[in-house]
This record gives C-alpha cells, structure tokens and sequence, in this order.
C-alpha cells in the first residue's frame, strides 16, 4: 500500500525572518520528538518580500540555539498557489491570518489558516494584542525570548491537533484534514480563536 502524503504545515510572519522561522523549527523540533518524521513538513515564509534570499535574523537564531533549536533557513514570500499543496497555514499573528485568507482562492483553502496561539489553551484572546504573538524585530533579546515563549506554548496543542489530523487521514475518517485539526486542535471556538473572520471556514 503506498504511503500517505506527508501533512504540510507552513508558518507565516510578515517578513519570514524572526517570528515564522522560529516557529517552524520549534514545530519541526516537536514533530521529531513525536516520532513524526516523515509524516509531517514544516516549512515558513512572509506576507512580503523585504528579506527573500535572507536568513533569520541573527537574534532569533541565538535564541533558537541557546534554547537547543536548529535551523537552517532562507527568508521567501508565501504564494497563493501553495495553498494546494499545504494542508495547514499558521499565521503568527491577525494581520497575517486576515492577509492569508484574503490571498486564498477558495472558501476551502482560506480555512486552512488558522492563528497560532488559538492552540495555546491559556493564551487570553481578551488581553492587549489579542492572539497575536508581537514582532520582535525592533525590540532586543527579551523580546524574542518572548516570542519563543509563545510559539512554546502554543505548539503542543498545534502538534496534538495534526497529530489527530494525521491519523484521521490515515484511517479514512470522514471530513477533511482541515476539520480534524479545528475540531481537536483548538480549545477555544473558531470565532474565539480567530476573530469575526473566522465565520469563512464554514463558507
């Protein structure tokens, strides 16, 4: 029997060299962890193209190190023909997830983004910046920390959620991949966790 296809997730910040690198090899390091190699694809970008051809910041890649994280990553500008082959899209904060889903060519695809910290079951939707997880860029050292923090936080539940996705897949489940991670993913409503936008992925 051949073997499924891996179940591709992508990151996306505005620029892909702080925010969304440092999540996608935090993920990746979870996915490994979990015996998850092979059966999943961690990949990133941005909302634009500032720093294609780039690597991550150098401030984000002395955090990712002194906590134990690799990378080896160059910064590109997400597509709107990725949206095909992708089965998730994390956007990092709700600028990103509101660009996304304008960029996606189907009702169908634009419920494949979804807010990173929506997974994170103690994140306070209620609290200044919402979901979001802030821009590091023009702050210092404790501001990526910041940022690992949450991205730490908020990938267990992500994991958890492609995890059922995958398996749900593999078993011929009913529903789409889609569904099985905001079904099992989120601890929190779809328009708790992503705002009044979040009424396109039943479109």
């Amino acid at each position: 029997m051949r073997d499924p296809s891996p179940y591709r997730v992508c990151f996306v910040c505005t620029g892909n060299i702080c925010r969304s690198p440092m999540a996608e090899s935090v993920f990746r390091a979870h996915a490994a962890e979990a015996g998850l190699d092979g059966r999943v694809e961690v990949d990133s970008a941005g909302t634009g193209p500032w720093h294609e051809g780039d690597g991550a910041d150098r401030r984000a890649i002395d955090v990712l190190t002194a906590h134990g994280y690799e990378q080896d990553h160059i910064a590109r500008q997400f597509r709107a023909d990725w949206f095909d082959h992708l089965d998730l899209v994390i956007a990092l904060d709700s600028g990103h997830l509101h660009e996304l889903r304008a960029l996606a060519p189907t009702p169908h695809d634009a419920a494949k983004v979804r807010l990173l910290r929506s997974y994170d079951p103690d994140a306070d939707q209620n609290a200044l910046g919402g979901l979001d997880v802030p821009d590091p860029y023009f702050g210092g050292t404790d501001d990526f920390e910041e940022c690992l923090d949450m991205i730490e936080a908020a990938s267990g539940g992500l994991l958890d959620a492609v995890t059922g996705a995958i398996d749900a897949t593999e078993s011929a489940a009913e529903g789409t991949p889609e569904q099985a991670v905001q079904s099992a993913g989120s601890k929190k409503s779809a328009s708790a966790a992503d705002g009044p936008d979040a009424g396109k992925e039943s479109a």
